[in-house]
């Protein structure tokens, strides 16, 4: 029995594709508005979707398990309370000690004072403007590890002595000694004081949410870096990473709890700090990316639906050119089914034509995007089954009501029509 369906499966689909071949240009028409449908629903939600994987990248690039404890709430909106915030007190450097004493969670605690934008940097008489420096203390590179591409990271010692040496990022590199790998061992002006930079910081590529920045910074140690900046002005911050096995939130109340001693805050106080999960934040994004892709695949499906309407007008004048053929079918014994089949499969198939087109004209702007804009765009496999459900369902629908026409007609008239 299987193998009697698979044969009149199979020469169902062998007379499909000898109609589509004969009827070029019908074809054309039909696999166009299939492939223009499946292009707008692919397209838009791999566009999407990588938009919201390379931003949860960047979103976790600023450190896995980590928490921020800063002055200001990371969550903002249209009603976000500034005022509320610009008065607290900034975070200091001595709770790095204190807060790695009362938080037995916590395995690394870094301090970083952020000059982001507002610096600039000298060499040779050479200034280049607008760049980050953050002077951090030794956890930093832990919570946030750095490839360099040339030279070596600050040692523990120039940490301690606050010696006057920095690693700049791969941009800085390239405008000030125009090929990165002469910047090393060169000496750099930065507030009046001399740096000399001991590594390059591999290329980051662009940021969509800002981040670090890392290819238009320097990083210098903290004990150096006060000398230039003063720490309640450069939005000082406090960066805690959790344990193996310790999860964000157990992070953050047990953080809770020892900033509240930290700040001798009574019960009745309202808390003078925030601590940010980075976690948080990419649970945010991704709820408010289930909007656009919702949106994305209505856009999509819209145009989809002209298509369908395409497929379904060319089913109907196939049946009618096919009526005397569907006949003598009929009168030589094929039953209904058959003749069903014939023509769900070949509408099916032509909507998956249309739609493996569809997903290669997607694959080809993928790649123009990504190499022009140096922005990654993915297709992910669960898009490209998605694309075939949604043609084989597509070609369903459009070939249901011409299929039925023909699997229900009378031998007799058809063969005289």
């Amino acid at each position: 029995m299987f193998r009697r369906t698979l044969e009149i499966v199979g020469s169902s689909f062998r007379m499909a594709m000898q109609e589509l071949w004969k009827n070029k240009l019908r074809t054309f028409l039909s696999l166009f508005g299939v492939t223009i449908g499946i292009f707008c629903i692919i397209g838009v939600l791999a566009t999407v979707n990588s938009l919201q994987r390379n931003i949860q990248n960047e979103i976790k690039s600023l450190g896995s398990n980590t928490i921020y404890v800063d002055k200001w709430d990371y969550h903002g909106g249209p009603d976000y309370p500034w005022w509320k915030y610009v008065n607290r007190p900034v975070p200091k450097y001595e709770e790095v000690k204190q807060i790695r004493d009362r938080t037995p969670d916590a395995q690394y605690v870094a301090f970083t004072l952020q000059s982001t934008g507002n610096s600039s940097v000298e060499y040779l008489g050479s200034v280049l403007n607008g760049i980050n420096v953050y002077s951090v203390s030794e956890d930093f590179i832990k919570i946030q590890p750095l490839t360099m591409a040339y030279g070596r990271y600050i040692s523990d010692a120039e940490f301690s002595y606050g010696t006057n040496v920095a690693v700049i990022g791969n941009e800085i590199a390239e405008k000030l000694f125009n090929e990165p790998e002469l910047a090393i061992n060169k000496t750099v002006s930065v507030g009046g004081k001399k740096i000399l930079v001991a590594g390059v910081i591999a290329k980051q590529g662009k940021q969509m949410i800002g981040g670090w920045g890392f290819d238009q910074s320097m990083i210098i140690p903290f004990q150096f870096g006060r000398t230039i900046y003063n720490e309640l002005k450069t939005d000082p911050v406090i960066m805690v990473q959790g344990r193996e096995g310790i999860t964000s939130k157990g992070l953050k109340d047990e953080l809770m709890v020892a900033m509240r001693s930290l700040h001798k805050l009574s019960p009745r106080q309202e808390d003078d700090f925030a601590l940010n999960d980075i976690n948080d934040i990419g649970a945010e994004v991704e709820s408010a990316f289930v909007g656009l892709n919702i949106g994305g695949a209505v856009i999509g499906g819209i145009s989809l639906v002209v298509g369908l309407f395409g497929v379904a007008n060319i089913m109907f004048v196939t049946v009618k050119e096919r009526t005397p053929q569907i006949g003598l079918k009929k009168a030589l014994g094929a039953k209904r089914k058959i003749i069903l089949t014939e023509f769900l499969l070949e509408s099916a198939f032509l909507c998956m034509l249309g739609g493996i087109i569809g997903l290669l004209l997607v694959y080809l702007l993928a790649q123009i995007l990504s190499n022009a804009l140096n922005f990654p765009v993915f297709i992910s496999v669960g898009n490209m089954i998605w694309t075939f459900l949604i043609c084989v369902l597509v070609g369903i629908i459009a070939g249901i009501i011409p299929a039925v026409q023909a699997a229900k007609m009378d031998p007799v008239v058809a063969i005289r029509s």
